[in-house]
């Protein structure tokens, strides 16, 4: 387990990482959210060495990480960070040997990840030769290319097509499977719903959520989606009803003092009630519940 305990980093008087606290455990898909600037990425280079920590500690399976814990990760930063003039099968082995495999399997493991994501017939090719999302794909498997203990991504799927990305959704599921601590960070929230167990928000360089994506929704204010069988103006005026959305008789609210009996009356007794249910708000809506 990857264990981040009250994490700071400083860069001249601004606090970019500030008492950053959370856990990635093995084999679970854990995404790393927040907007730009948010200290994702400040957070990520500490984790693997590039940044020096001015506060707090960084631990794997319990023990302070250390130089040889993290050339057992698997990372992949933001920018790209290949060679653009060097074939891509060469540096791929060429990577994993630096992580001390044989030849003979670097070059194997190599070529199943570029069959994997499609590129097998690219392999000779330089990597300034090839589309950026095909470079992207490069840099994925660059990343997991020596078998890592674990895998820190840094917005793995931009740039990627929708087939890659199911490429690559399945193939952070296979490491998650086989017990590898997963932690990405992505602007995509509908991919992170889809394929997180868990979720860490992060703002203005604090942690403003953490948990799975039951736990976070269970934190907020329950909504409800009440659709009638006539208008739906009157809602507005129930005490203890906040309306966030009208939709011809349909109605997004919160109840802000009264109770869902309450309301389901007074709506019977104005007529006909086709649906009162709750409405478990997506990622994006938590996102923007938990950064305003």
């Amino acid at each position: 387990m990857l264990e981040l305990a009250h994490l700071v980093r400083r860069f001249g008087e601004n606090v970019a990482v500030n008492e950053v606290s959370f856990t990635v455990e093995p084999g679970v898909l854990t995404g790393f959210v927040g907007a730009n600037g948010a200290g994702k990425t400040t957070t990520m280079r500490m984790i693997m060495g590039v940044l020096a920590v001015h506060g707090g500690e960084i631990r794997w399976r319990g023990q302070p990480v250390t130089a040889g814990d993290r050339r057992s990760f698997g990372y992949m930063p933001e920018e790209r960070g290949l060679y653009p003039k060097q074939p891509v099968l060469d540096q791929l082995v060429y990577l994993a040997r630096l992580r001390g495999m044989a030849a003979g399997d670097a070059k194997q493991r190599a070529e199943e990840l570029l069959a994997r994501f499609t590129l097998a017939d690219r392999a000779e090719d330089k990597l300034e030769s090839l589309s950026l999302g095909n470079q992207q794909r490069v840099q994925i498997a660059a990343a997991v290319v020596a078998q890592p203990a674990a895998l820190i991504l840094d917005e793995p799927f931009s740039g990627l097509d929708p087939v890659a990305v199911d490429s690559m959704a399945e193939l952070l599921r296979d490491y998650a499977a086989q017990g590898v601590p997963v932690l990405f960070s992505s602007h995509q929230l509908d991919l992170v719903e889809r394929l997180c167990d868990r979720l860490v928000i992060l703002a203005a360089g604090r942690v403003v959520g953490n948990g799975s994506v039951a736990q976070l929704r269970a934190n907020g204010r329950p909504r409800y989606r009440l659709v009638l069988g006539g208008d739906a103006g009157w809602v507005g005026n129930v005490a203890g009803v906040d309306v966030l959305e009208t939709n011809g008789r349909s109605v997004l609210l919160e109840l802000t003092g009264a109770t869902t009996d309450k309301l389901l009356a007074e709506a019977l007794s104005r007529g006909s009630v086709h649906e009162l249910a709750e409405v478990r708000p997506s990622v994006s809506e938590i996102y923007r519940e938990v950064t305003a």
